[in-house]
């Protein structure tokens, strides 16, 4: 693995950042951005390559997690750390995520007094960017642990697939006369 590892990480919602860590100079923050605007809408998990470095986007109800990453790290390790990322922030801010209404104070000449803490760029940055900062360390002083997390999550996807499979074939011998829901693992 190369010395840099995990360079860059942001949490952002749309294309709003609202917060971010580097420990090291460059133009990733930048490069990122550009990435983040042209994001298919089709998909959670996304990789753009550029100048032996990976940008890895993890997208989840229109919250985009990034880890840019030396490309030597491979893609298992920025994807366990956006995950860890994402259920940190949802740990952290799900109850004001869940109540996206109208703050109960504000009326109709309050203007942008009680904005949504959402949209508004870096409002999170000295609260979650620490956080941000911590996760990236604790992915790579800790190589040995990420990397059999990568391959218990690997095991469980395969299992995963077989089941869904074995189901799939379970209900056309009955015809379909079975209703079976997707299931997330």
């Amino acid at each position: 693995m190369s010395q840099k590892g995990l360079i860059y990480s942001f949490v952002a919602k749309g294309t709003v950042v609202l917060a971010e860590h580097t420990s090291y100079s460059g133009n990733f923050s930048t490069i990122a951005v550009q990435c983040l605007q042209k994001l298919p809408s089709n998909s959670s998990k996304f990789t753009y390559s550029c100048d032996g470095h990976t940008f890895n986007f993890l997208i989840d109800n229109g919250f985009v997690f990034l880890v840019v990453a030396d490309e030597s790290v491979g893609r298992s390790v920025p994807f366990i750390f956006l995950e860890r990322v994402q259920d940190d922030f949802k740990r952290r801010y799900g109850p004001s995520i869940k109540n996206e209404g109208p703050h109960p104070l504000a009326d109709d000449d309050d203007d942008d007094l009680f904005e949504d803490r959402f949209s508004i760029a870096y409002n999170l940055d000295r609260e979650f960017g620490p956080r941000l900062k911590e996760h990236m360390q604790y992915c790579m002083n800790h190589p040995e642990e990420i990397s059999k997390l990568s391959k218990l999550k690997a095991q469980i996807t395969e299992v995963k697939g077989i089941m869904m499979d074995n189901i799939e074939k379970v209900c056309s011998a009955f015809d379909g006369e079975i209703v079976v829901e997707k299931l997330d693992v």
